[in-house]
């Protein structure tokens, strides 16, 4: 794309993701559920987080675009460094793993992943922006631009990491509340959590290489070392 378009395209996917981040975040808290929404509130869902982390890259995007039209260049250098290890360690991965686990699940047994009693709380097109636009979005990227991927040892030791964090936050709310932040969680013994959890990481590292893999056919080699 002409780097127009891109600012163009970069800049209304940040206003479409921060306007569903604001909707999502602003849910009236007496219609809240209250089997859904206690400690934490929304902050605990990957779904919501990752609508956080898409509005931030497509805003980092955005200002890269702004940058090089403008001629800065050596400001634009270090932003598209940025830009370009959000997408290919998180913003890529987190939303495919969102999306194809989240109707997966749902197909499965919704109440694991997405209780009914959110139909009368979330519309119908929340849910599918929050679940299923966030995949075409993420493809549509690697479409429009190339992207610049770290060595692979560092991409999968960074969404590791974020991946222990996210654990970690899951396992602090059961440790206060009880209360397993999706009802899914609940079927397992320990070693079969951990066992999910592990198959989780896997699955979400699969999609990294698989994001690197299609970058690669549609643009060649681009990787960077930091």
């Amino acid at each position: 794309m002409e780097i127009s378009t891109l600012t163009t395209y970069h800049c209304l996917a940040f206003a479409w993701y921060f306007f569903i981040t604001y909707s999502i975040a602003h849910v009236r808290t007496e219609e809240r559920p209250s089997e859904v929404f206690l400690y934490g509130g929304q902050w605990k869902y990957l779904t919501v987080l990752n609508l956080v982390l898409q509005t931030v890259f497509y805003g980092v995007s955005f200002l890269a675009d702004v940058l090089r039209l403008i001629k800065k260049l050596r400001c634009a250098k270090c932003v598209i460094s940025s830009r370009d290890l959000l997408f290919s360690v998180l913003a890529f991965p987190v939303s495919t793993f969102v999306s194809i686990s989240f109707w997966t699940l749902y197909t499965y047994n919704r109440e694991l992943v997405y209780p009914k009693s959110l139909d009368g709380v979330i519309p119908l097109w929340l849910n599918h922006a929050m679940h299923t636009a966030v995949l075409p979005f993420a493809v549509l990227e690697i479409l429009a631009m190339p992207h610049r991927y770290p060595a692979k040892k560092k991409g999968v030791i960074l969404l590791g990491f974020v991946a222990f964090l996210y654990i970690s936050w899951v396992l602090w709310i059961y440790s206060v509340t009880g209360e397993w932040v999706y009802p899914l969680f609940a079927l397992f013994s320990p070693a079969g959590l951990a066992a999910f959890f592990a198959g989780s990481l896997a699955t979400v590292i699969a999609f990294y290489n698989f994001g690197e893999f299609l970058n690669r056919m549609i643009w060649g080699q681009s990787k960077f070392c930091f």
